[in-house]
């Protein structure tokens, strides 16, 4: 079993999808009056924080040709945890169309797994960073659901619920007046999401006939009459999506003087 490739991308996609989250923030400053002075979007990237911080602290002076501007915002991915408490059957299964050759694949029930992910958020004012996180907090009440395509192929779309663990606060200002001050805001989140295993064609294994015997007696040994019941799709040669009918035929068996023929219904 294991060794059959296949990769639907799903721990890529919910990376992608949480940090469209936070993707199109901005902050303003304004004038006594309340007019406004200027708005700037806060720019997102991936990567771990550190990786930010030693940049700020290395262009303390600001006079290199290039620098890293603040606010700013990064995350990344941090952990990825099986969840016992999501699990299902792990025999289970249901099966779907796929959306490319329109032929019923057979699927795994997915496997519940959460993904830690660490959002930072680097300020010089303080006032800035506020603007950032309260654009953020209001929309989890712990948690927030974020729709994600997991497995395209069979149109295999979930909620997946983004939960807000924790919020920590850091003032990296340490040094001389010259020391280029950060301000980091460290917000911690969940993804609660599944991962789906190999996608099964089972088209050859669709069922195409359906059989039911009737006896005359609940001893079936003895029983002098068999009743038997079969339906098929009309034509045989169906697929799931098409539209047909179905044959029923209805035989008398057995060594009864009430025997009579094979009966034909269409419908």
């Amino acid at each position: 079993m294991l060794g059959t490739y296949f990769y639907h991308e799903i721990i890529r996609k919910t990376i992608i999808s949480f940090g469209t989250l936070f993707n199109d923030i901005s902050i303003r400053h304004t004038k006594s009056d309340g007019s406004i002075l200027d708005e700037t979007k806060v720019g997102l990237s991936y990567g771990p924080m550190q990786k930010f911080l030693t940049k700020i602290q290395e262009q303390e002076q600001l006079t290199k040709s290039i620098a890293i501007t603040l606010p700013r915002m990064s995350f990344e991915m941090t952990t990825i945890q099986y969840d016992s408490t999501r699990k299902t059957g792990v025999t289970q299964t249901f099966k779907a169309n796929d959306t490319t050759d329109n032929k019923t694949k057979k699927v795994f029930m997915p496997v519940p797994y959460n993904i830690g992910f660490e959002l930072n958020i680097f300020s010089k004012l303080n006032d800035d960073a506020l603007q950032i996180v309260e654009q953020i907090l209001p929309f989890f009440q712990p948690s927030f659901n974020l729709t994600v395509d997991l497995v395209s192929s069979i149109g295999e779309k979930r909620d997946i619920p983004i939960v807000l663990d924790s919020i920590d606060f850091q003032d990296d200002y340490e040094g001389s007046f010259q020391t280029r001050r950060a301000l980091i805001y460290t917000l911690r989140f969940t993804a609660k999401t599944y991962l789906f295993g190999s996608i099964a064609d089972t088209s050859d294994g669709l069922i195409r006939k359906v059989q039911a015997d009737v006896y005359a007696d609940t001893n079936t040994k003895t029983a002098k009459r068999e009743m038997r019941y079969t339906a098929v799709p009309d034509p045989i040669t169906a697929e799931p999506g098409d539209d047909f009918g179905f044959t029923e035929s209805w035989e008398f068996l057995g060594d009864s003087k009430d025997y009579s023929p094979t009966r034909q219904e269409d419908i």
